[in-house]
């Protein structure tokens, strides 16, 4: 089992911490915005070590769609990198926890479809589209 390294963002870690410390009774929204958030565990593509995420919580049925805009910044979010090389994920839901297998969806109308979604849970996604060059990458979290 390797170890579990925290974020070296504050807010991160104390989301994480807050989230699985009270399973999910608290802290399973994200910051400032009140919408639902989800836990994303997966592995370090450099450092093979457990890394935990809070994303937006964007259900497509049984699935999740992960949504890797990191606010419209110019790069990718270290956590894409880290299911690129590792797509296997658990993905805690308040207080469920579902293994899972992440792909990145590249097909235009599965990402035009999944990203509508996205948009409809979270509608800053499309600002953070607009602010940036690089097409925000969409994965799709299937159980496994």
């Amino acid at each position: 089992m390797s170890e579990y390294i925290p974020s070296t963002s504050g807010w991160v870690a104390d989301q994480v911490e807050l989230y699985e410390r009270t399973n999910g009774a608290e802290g399973v929204t994200l910051r400032e915005t009140g919408l639902p958030c989800i836990i994303v565990t997966n592995t370090g593509n450099k450092t093979g070590a457990i890394r935990k995420t809070p994303l937006m919580r964007v259900a497509d049925g049984g699935n999740y769609v992960l949504v890797a805009s990191r606010g419209g910044a110019p790069t990718h979010p270290v956590w894409y990198h880290n299911l690129r090389a590792n797509p296997d994920v658990q993905i805690r839901d308040v207080d469920l926890v579902h293994n899972m297998r992440v792909r990145e969806v590249t097909d235009s109308t599965e990402r035009s479809r999944l990203w509508e979604i996205a948009v409809e849970a979270f509608p800053p996604y499309s600002d953070y589209q607009a602010k940036t060059n690089r097409t925000i990458p969409v994965f799709i979290a299937e159980p496994v």
